[in-house]
């Protein structure tokens, strides 16, 4: 099938947002706490930052261990990568991950404000100024064959969604989280249908009901 662009465990409330409103340093999920949304994830035997043994099995788990199967590069968006609006006043800020982030590819990040690339152990962030057709691209050649994950936010997965580029999207709705406003990725999920299969699977803890889409 040739490379793939990937939306993988992107999870939302229950009424769409992907994340609330009011951004900041402090708060990179606006007024959703983004432990909250996720705990269908932290729950597994195989999340990242598991510090003690244990952890749930099954669906919940697999989605999360597959998060970086075949994965060769990632593209985000400029609001995953930092709150701050605006060209950059100086380039101390190197993301909310520390000196490890958790992608381990290329990243790019797409913004109107470039400032040079950066290395932090195995991830590179690259900052273009492109359209979502030409991000892929890049993307796609420093993936080296593999797939290329675009990790939202959801403005930037709905940009990617516009331009018919996804080929995969799985979105975990939260059953128990409502955020009444914040930056959406959809009214319903119905409105992909025209374009994709869709699979709805429920949590087997009962946190999210999956989505699992894949192009018509």
């Amino acid at each position: 099938m040739g490379q793939l662009l990937k939306v993988q465990n992107f999870t939302v409330s229950r009424d769409g947002f992907g994340a609330g409103d009011g951004q900041s340093l402090e708060r990179p999920f606006g007024h959703a706490d983004p432990a909250s949304l996720m705990s269908w994830a932290g729950a597994t035997a195989s999340w990242p930052n598991r510090t003690d043994p244990g952890g749930s099995r099954g669906l919940d788990d697999y989605l999360t261990r597959d998060f970086s199967h075949n994965i060769g590069a990632e593209i985000m968006g400029s609001h995953k990568f930092s709150p701050y609006r605006g060209p950059w006043e100086d380039h101390s800020w190197l993301g909310w991950w520390g000196d490890e982030p958790p992608f381990h590819t290329p990243v790019f990040v797409l913004t109107h404000h470039l400032r040079p690339s950066f290395t932090l152990s195995d991830t590179t962030f690259h900052f273009i100024d492109d359209d979502p057709a030409t991000a892929l691209e890049k993307a796609q050649a420093a993936a080296n064959g593999k797939d290329v994950r675009l990790g939202g936010g959801a403005t930037t997965v709905r940009e990617f969604l516009d331009a018919g580029l996804v080929d995969t999207l799985h979105v975990a709705v939260s059953n128990e989280v409502e955020l009444g406003s914040g930056v959406r990725l959809w009214e319903s999920p119905d409105e992909l249908l025209d374009r994709y299969h869709c699979d709805v699977v429920p949590s087997p803890g009962g946190a999210v009901t999956h989505h699992l889409f894949w192009r018509r």
